[in-house]
């Protein structure tokens, strides 16, 4: 498969259903193969060539998909650099790919990349989405209705320019490129096939079947690689309807317009999904209160005993059945979720308090584990076996292993082509047996069943030779409604220590239900009330971690962390690097003497 050719299919079997929604505009499956021909031919005309790199950064909108469409159709390589990207960064990725073509969405792009068009030796030329962005005397640049009409002048006159050009590709052709996010370093340019897209979207879909023409919602970047095989390669391979929600935090919302089967979320969407509902359920009077919680209890354990291995038995079955048809199934109906046949969560760990919260209302979310090396999903837990805080087995076809030291690798066809060199040559990252190390630290249950522990370089190692895994210290911390963002510091340190943010949506319902006047994170920071829950929870986190691993300290910081503000990543990873160099003094301050805890 490639994606020019499922293209063709769709607009030639299901022409006339809907493929694409953003805002008001919805393209047919015939109308987007259409368009994205038309963005092929304008784009040759300026010049992109087989192998070429694109970069796009622009919003999630229509245009988005047609011209990165529109490349694959010359086997070009579309990359999206995410919006967040501070201008160094945009140096760096347009430097290192080489871009012969540039697409923007307006002005603010144009000024944030002007300096780094001027250091591309070999760019062609500029697309600007906004004509009104479009610098005035600039041969560089061009408007995307230009790009677009010239385009469907061309083909029209001779398709055969095109139709003749996107045969010729093959499966092992490099169909994109993503950039990894650059927790630890420099980002690197990921090369993915067009098997790789396809042979993850067929895995993913014998996993967890969804139908065809489904409905999709697509709301993160698509520099991510969840979005990406999702709302495009995938999409294509099921030929669904992707709705567009170009503002992550009404996704909630969205999912219940459009009543998706299935979703895949970052933690953080979970874990806003959770406190929503702790506080929706909290405000509610008696009874209602009382029975929508017993029902809960049931639906919660049900999801413990299966997420161990275990079978519910005749009496638990039938006591999970009668929740769900008097309470937990009406309730989902009302949030727009009662279609959702298979919820997952990947890219960063989550709690499993948060997963058996959102349980006992009968959504279970099931974690996913890969990165964009693996094309996305590696392993999967599928509804009808799965293990509460592992990540699951491996996809059909593909081979996971650990190495010596714990390491996970995998190897099969979704792993990568292989990372971009400077010079433009695609090296392979696979060992002579064509194993991918990822970095992640894992291990297998008796079933087959992989869970992550950390990641291989972001472990810390304490003064006294302890090794402790951050993201799990971390994640308990973040499965409080008040907290938004937690590090643990301990790395050749005697001790851990913690550094933590308020959720800045959740944490004012929570101080409205205190009673409290303080509506904003720095405000809530200051407040002793806020102190005194964090306290709590600190001590709660701390009865389930190991002595070495206890937090002994921690700062409550007054503002909140972002992509903007640098520490995290556009995925919401943290930055870490950047996290320790810019609270050096308020981490300092947790390791002075007077500080010191027994």
């Amino acid at each position: 498969m490639t994606l020019p050719l499922l293209l063709r299919r769709n607009a030639e079997e299901f022409g006339a259903l809907p493929a694409l929604t953003a805002g008001d505009v919805t393209l047919t499956w015939a109308q987007l193969r259409a368009d994205a021909l038309a963005a092929a031919r304008g784009l040759r005309a300026l010049g992109l060539r087989r192998g070429d790199r694109m970069m796009i950064m622009m919003s999630p909108r229509v245009e988005h998909w047609v011209v990165d469409l529109g490349a694959a159709h010359l086997a070009a390589i579309g990359c999206t650099a995410y919006q967040t990207l501070s201008a160094e960064q945009i140096g760096y990725v347009a430097h290192h790919s080489g871009a012969t073509v540039v697409v923007l969405e307006g002005a603010d792009e144009v000024r944030r990349w002007a300096p780094a068009l001027d250091a591309l030796p070999a760019l062609r030329a500029v697309v600007v989405v906004d004509p009104a962005a479009v610098p005035a005397g600039d041969g560089r640049f061009t408007s995307w209705a230009d790009l677009l009409d010239t385009g469907r002048r061309l083909h029209a006159a001779d398709p055969a320019v095109i139709e003749d050009t996107w045969p010729t590709i093959t499966p092992d052709d490099p169909l994109c490129m993503l950039y990894t996010s650059g927790t630890t370093g420099d980002p690197k340019g990921v090369v993915l096939s067009h098997r790789n897209a396809f042979y993850e979207a067929a895995a993913v879909d014998l996993a967890a079947p969804t139908p065809m023409h489904a409905a999709s919602i697509a709301y993160l970047p698509l520099a991510h690689i969840g979005e990406r095989e999702l709302g495009i390669y995938r999409a294509a391979y099921k030929a669904l309807h992707v709705t567009v929600c170009a503002d992550p935090a009404q996704v909630v919302p969205a999912l219940a317009r459009t009543r998706p089967p299935a979703f895949f979320g970052v933690p953080r969407v979970w874990e806003k999904l959770a406190a929503g509902l702790r506080m929706q359920v909290g405000a509610l009077a008696e009874p209602q209160r009382s029975a929508i919680l017993r029902a809960h209890a049931v639906a919660a354990e049900a999801f413990r005993v299966e997420g161990s291995g275990g079978t519910l038995g005749a009496e638990r079955a039938a006591a999970l059945a009668e929740a769900e048809q008097a309470v937990l199934r009406p309730l989902r109906t009302r949030l727009g979720l009662e279609e959702l046949r298979w919820a997952s969560s990947g890219s960063a760990p989550i709690p499993v308090e948060v997963l058996e919260y959102l349980a006992g209302f009968g959504i279970r979310v099931l974690e996913v584990w890969g990165m964009s090396e693996t094309t996305g999903c590696a392993t999967v837990n599928r509804p009808d076996a799965f293990r509460v805080g592992a990540v699951g087995r491996a996809i059909p076809g593909v081979d996971v292993r650990l190495a010596d030291d714990g390491e996970i690798l995998v190897r099969g066809p979704i792993v990568f082509l292989g990372y971009l060199d400077a010079d433009g040559r695609i090296a392979p990252a696979v060992d002579e047996d064509g194993w991918l190390a990822t970095g992640d630290i894992g291990t297998f249950d008796a079933d087959g069943f992989l869970t992550i522990t950390d990641r291989k370089k972001e472990l810390l190692i304490t003064s006294s030779g302890k090794n402790i895994a951050p993201s799990k210290i971390e994640g308990l911390l973040r499965a409080h409604p008040l907290v938004g963002q937690a590090v643990a510091v301990g790395d050749r340190r005697p001790y851990v220590t913690a550094l933590i943010t308020l959720d800045e949506e959740a944490a004012p319902l929570w101080a409205k239900a205190q009673g409290l006047a303080a509506v904003t994170a720095g405000e809530l920071a200051a407040e002793p009330a806020v102190r005194d829950e964090l306290d709590r929870l600190v001590q709660t986190v701390n009865e389930r971690l190991a002595r070495a691993e206890q937090i002994k300290r921690y700062e409550l910081l007054p503002q909140t962390w972002s992509p903007e503000s640098g520490e995290l990543t556009p995925t919401l990873k943290l930055r870490r690097r950047v996290i320790l160099d810019r609270y050096a003094d308020e981490i300092a301050g947790l390791y002075t003497p007077a500080g010191v805890a027994p």
